[in-house]
């Protein structure tokens, strides 16, 4: 493969990546949001103000995790990376742990796979030894 290939192949891995960790960021601020403005998604229970809370800081969660993909992350800055492996934390704990919204949890589970996806693709581009700008 000639240099510009490859260049091309890596820019194209990296912004499939970032593509994907974006729609993570912007799944977990949708999450926020609709359990700050709707909280009985979660299910009927008397602590309306603690599920506000908890959205409000979800959505803060989701506003940070998209500025440092949209930012850091493309620029391939290390801690980046590192930072954005929350979210297949933030999923995976909430499928196993059968919190919401909704029962149906397969958004869960596609969430993980494409954060997963979007951090050990570019793998390599992070933690080459020739950190080459691309």
């Amino acid at each position: 493969m000639c240099p510009t290939t490859i260049i091309q192949q890596k820019k194209r891995v990296l912004k499939i990546s970032w593509i994907s960790l974006l729609a993570t960021g912007i799944g977990i601020l949708g999450f926020g949001i609709i359990v700050t403005i709707y909280p009985q998604i979660a299910g009927p229970t008397t602590e309306e103000g603690l599920l506000r809370a908890i959205g409000v800081a979800t959505t803060g969660m989701g506003i940070f995790g998209v500025m440092i993909t949209l930012r850091a992350y493309r620029r391939k800055e290390k801690w980046a990376w590192f930072t954005l492996w929350y979210y297949p934390i933030f999923w995976t704990i909430h499928l196993v742990g059968g919190l919401p919204p909704g029962n149906d949890h397969i958004h869960q589970i596609v969430f993980i796979v494409i954060s997963l996806l979007g951090l050990l693709l570019p793998v390599r581009q992070f933690f080459s030894r020739n950190m080459v700008a691309v």
